[in-house]
């Protein structure tokens, strides 16, 4: 999990500086960008492991950014501080792993960041199994 690759999203330059502060503490890599296009180039071109990403930005909106970026792989967790139920349904639909409402803590998204991270990580090493086929029973 350290060294993980980690994007942040945001258009507010204090969130972002205050968020990337607290993940390179944990020896996490951190890049930033601040509108939705650059959002889905930098996933595509950096491979992030996992994105936190914010739902209102310049551009395209967050929940068309994970749109986009939900099937390069990453994980994301979604930061907002609108408190719509329907932005959260419809962000996990889209592929979204967590939620975080903005006032958060930086320690609290940390620990989320550590525990997506977690969960992704064994669900994308678990091993796969062979199914038989009708050939391969002697």
């Amino acid at each position: 999990m350290r060294g993980s690759k980690i994007l942040v999203v945001d258009d507010d330059p204090t969130v972002t500086e205050v968020v990337t502060r607290y993940l390179e503490r944990e020896d996490f890599q951190v890049q930033s960008v601040d509108e939705g296009v650059a959002a889905v180039r930098a996933t595509a071109s950096w491979k992030p492991d996992l994105v936190v990403l914010d739902l209102m930005l310049p551009g395209i909106d967050g929940l068309e950014v994970c749109r986009r970026i939900s099937g390069l792989g990453p994980a994301i967790i979604m930061l907002t501080a609108r408190g719509d139920e329907e932005d959260r349904v419809v962000g996990f639909e889209l592929g979204a792993d967590d939620y975080v409402a903005k006032p958060f803590s930086p320690r609290e998204l940390t620990l989320r960041v550590k525990s997506v991270l977690r969960r992704t990580q064994a669900r994308t090493s678990a091993p796969v199994r062979r199914v038989l086929q009708a050939g391969d029973i002697e």
